[in-house]
């Protein structure tokens, strides 16, 4: 993380006060919440409009920061302490992001896209940590403070650090990227997360390119080939290079075969047919993203052998294809991170595709933050909903009840219920289980539907 004295802090940021008192007092990292300053921090309050994060800067010192930066138009600097008067707390915390992103000796892999890029991220990291001392953005912290905060953790001596990036609008990414500077960008996907704010898959499509704008000149530009949206806007950009991965044949690389098991996928690619991979991952969206992941290795030197081993060595965020065991030998998979129509049709298929897999059963949730189809998109999840393959279906929240309407269509009554009561849902669900079932549990962040796997878990 970074370590820098006052005095070189002066220089990365415009700073408005005299600190030359304090120049020799060494900073390292930085923190924005006092719960969770640790020894040396520079503290970065911000005046919000509930609370004012000014008011701890005298606490965040005396309990261990060595110093902290303070917002001109808040009054009553504490002078007698080593503060840093800046113009704006959030700008200076990226300006300073930004200047140490410059004065770091570092590959950046910039990874965003509507589905999947915190799993990529994971895949990214896991393969090329076979050969470098790689860091990756931590949880959520994908947006206009989280990255520059990130930034600011990386050690001087990362070889690779894989960045996540977020957004709800457009705009966002294009900032993100020109702070991170990335040397590969990589876009997973282009689903319908984030329709409400950006009206439509193309203006989510072109939010997500927006990438593309810090990528360094000459630098590798992975997207999923099989996606139209970005293959055609794609042929304007001439400065940086572009690989592409997918099911299809006409991308760079694609997958010759793909076998799923019940800990994960076998499969084996166009790049080296003679090798079998193997994914502790579920799910054939997950194969695709791992492609990503190899382009990247492949273009920082890593031999198959190397990406194979980190391939085999992954570990996902929580709530991400997570698999428990549950009552009575049931196997459940917590997917219940996020969710939108194109991840949850593709978590169904995963399921339904399982070939050992005794009874299946899914747990669905609303999917949130999907404009004025919102409700189509749900009937369109329980269209997709095959009677043959799936025993029980449950739903939880008002949308989800769409989806419950449209699997009836296909399922016979008694197999399909729709609940708005979490513990109603639960203790129905505990009485159908037999025994050695698989249960899908997904929905948005928002239902919460980690606490039904928590009421199932053995």
């Amino acid at each position: 993380m970074i370590q820098r004295t006052i005095g070189q802090l002066a220089t990365m940021i415009h700073v408005e006060n005299d600190v030359s008192n304090y120049s020799e007092i060494e900073v390292t990292g930085v923190c924005i919440d006092t719960r969770k300053l640790k020894r040396g921090n520079l503290f970065i309050p911000f005046k919000g409009n509930n609370v004012d994060g000014h008011q701890y800067v005298e606490d965040a010192i005396k309990n261990g920061a060595s110093a902290a930066l303070w917002q001109k138009d808040v009054p009553n600097p504490p002078y007698h302490l080593p503060i840093l008067v800046v113009e704006n707390t959030e700008h200076s915390l990226q300006d300073l992001a930004r200047s140490y992103r410059d004065q770091l000796n570092i590959k950046v892999i910039g990874v965003t896209g509507s589905n999947g890029k915190t799993t990529t991220k994971d895949m990214v990291t896991a393969v090329l940590s076979e050969k470098f001392n790689v860091q990756k953005t931590e949880g959520n912290f994908n947006n206009h403070l989280g990255l520059p905060i990130t930034i600011l953790s990386l050690r001087e001596d990362t070889d690779v650090a894989v960045l996540e990036m977020g957004m709800s609008a457009k705009g966002e990414i294009d900032f993100l990227t020109k702070l991170a500077k990335p040397d590969i960008a990589i876009i997973t996907n282009i689903g319908e997360a984030h329709l409400q704010d950006l009206g439509s898959r193309e203006g989510i499509a072109k939010a997500k390119l927006e990438i593309t704008n810090g990528l360094k000149k000459d630098g590798l530009f992975i997207f999923i080939g099989d996606e139209p949206l970005l293959r055609e806007r794609v042929d304007q950009y001439k400065n940086f290079r572009i690989q592409t991965f997918g099911k299809s044949k006409v991308n760079d690389l694609y997958p010759i075969s793909i076998e799923q098991q019940n800990n994960g996928s076998v499969y084996s690619i166009n790049k080296a047919p003679e090798k079998e991979l193997y994914l502790p991952v579920l799910g054939e969206y997950n194969v695709l993203n791992s492609l990503s992941a190899i382009l990247s290795a492949l273009e920082l030197g890593l031999s198959m052998d190397e990406i194979e081993l980190g391939l085999k060595a992954l570990k996902l965020s929580s709530m991400r294809m997570e698999k428990h065991t549950g009552i009575k030998g049931t196997k459940i998979i917590n997917d219940a991170y996020n969710a939108s129509p194109t991840s949850m049709k593709a978590a169904i298929h995963m399921l339904e595709t399982l070939a050992d897999a005794d009874d299946k059963i899914v747990v669905l949730g609303d999917m949130l933050e999907l404009g004025d189809n919102e409700v189509e998109f749900h009937r369109e999840v329980g269209r997709e909903l095959k009677e043959s393959k799936i025993k029980y279906v449950f739903t939880y929240g008002k949308l989800g009840n769409y989806i419950a309407e449209s699997a009836k269509l296909t399922f016979p009554e008694t197999r399909v219920f729709a609940f708005m009561d979490k513990q109603e849902l639960v203790q129905h669900l505990k009485s159908v289980i037999n025994g050695n079932e698989w249960i899908l549990v997904k929905g948005s962040r928002g239902m919460k539907l980690e606490e039904v796997v928590q009421e199932l878990e053995e």
